[in-house]
């Protein structure tokens, strides 16, 4: 048994927020140079160049690269053979997520749903957890801005709509969104479990690095493939000012699911595509 001290995962958590809301990753990055390369739009280049030009000063003066700086999503692989030790683990993400809003002058975007009152620490945050084998801790922190999330959609299909309607569903989604969620975007799909697993699953889609990774399952990596060419002929482009570029990836997850439902969740994200991860 693994003994990890409940002040190291805080002191993770609140380095992973920090450091996801002032460096955009390198994948990210390199998708949006390759975006710029494809654009045909004049306009749309020079969006994506001023999305290009805003991470870079956020990563060289460490400030935020955009205004939201999001929803402390967290997700935790537990190894089993680990044991928190000082505290609860909850408690522990929580304070690492409270110490990187307030250190790192984050703005705190959480409130009562009901009378809007800020909770003014940007507490609690979502928190997703799996036990899996082993001795270590792994902890994804996702800030998820309230713009993409706003548009996302979840829908149970019925089993005859099959693949075709889950495309259906997915276009149509886009298409509703326009410039809402800061395109490009990048699109997550959850498909099967239940009406919340598969918005799980979508959300889990968008951590899936953009360098190149292909979908395991043949069926998802072409519906992937399908559904990218389909979204860049929508012409909203970057910005939502018209051009060739309107997502820079579709990515699909899936799991089995009841014999009498077809769950399916679309997770839009900005493309200010924010997520850290340690290993401890």
């Amino acid at each position: 048994m693994r003994r990890i001290n409940a002040r190291k995962i805080t002191k993770a958590v609140k380095t992973l927020f920090i450091e996801a809301n002032t460096v955009l990753g390198k994948d990210v990055m390199e998708a949006l140079q390759k975006a710029l390369s494809t654009e045909e739009s004049d306009t749309g280049r020079q969006v994506l160049q001023k999305m290009i030009e805003n991470a870079d000063i956020a990563r060289r003066e460490k400030i935020p690269i955009c205004q939201d700086t999001g929803l402390a999503v967290v997700f935790v692989e537990l190894g089993q053979d680990v044991r928190v030790t000082g505290g609860p683990l909850q408690e522990a993400i929580e304070e690492g997520v409270r110490q990187a809003y307030q250190d790192g002058y984050l703005r705190k975007s959480v409130c009562d749903p009901l009378t809007r009152a800020n909770t003014n620490d940007n507490a609690p945050s979502i928190l997703h957890m799996d036990i899996v084998p082993g001795n270590q801790l792994r902890i994804i922190a996702m800030p998820k801005g309230g713009g993409s999330e706003n548009m996302s959609a979840a829908r149970m299909l019925t089993p005859a709509a099959g693949i075709e309607g889950i495309k259906k569903f997915v276009l149509e989604t886009v298409e509703a969104a326009g410039a809402n969620p800061c395109p490009p975007i990048i699109v997550g799909v959850g498909i099967g479990g239940s009406l919340e697993q598969a918005c799980i699953l979508a959300k889990k889609a968008l951590l899936r690095p953009l360098d190149g990774e292909h979908n395991k399952d043949e069926r998802l990596a072409r519906m992937e493939d399908e559904l990218l060419k389909r979204i860049n002929a929508l012409g909203i482009g970057p910005g939502g000012l018209g051009g060739r570029v309107t997502a820079l990836a579709v990515s699909a997850e899936m799991m089995p699911c009841h014999i009498a439902s077809l769950p399916v969740a679309v997770n839009l994200q900005c493309h200010v595509a924010r997520h850290k991860e340690v290993i401890i």
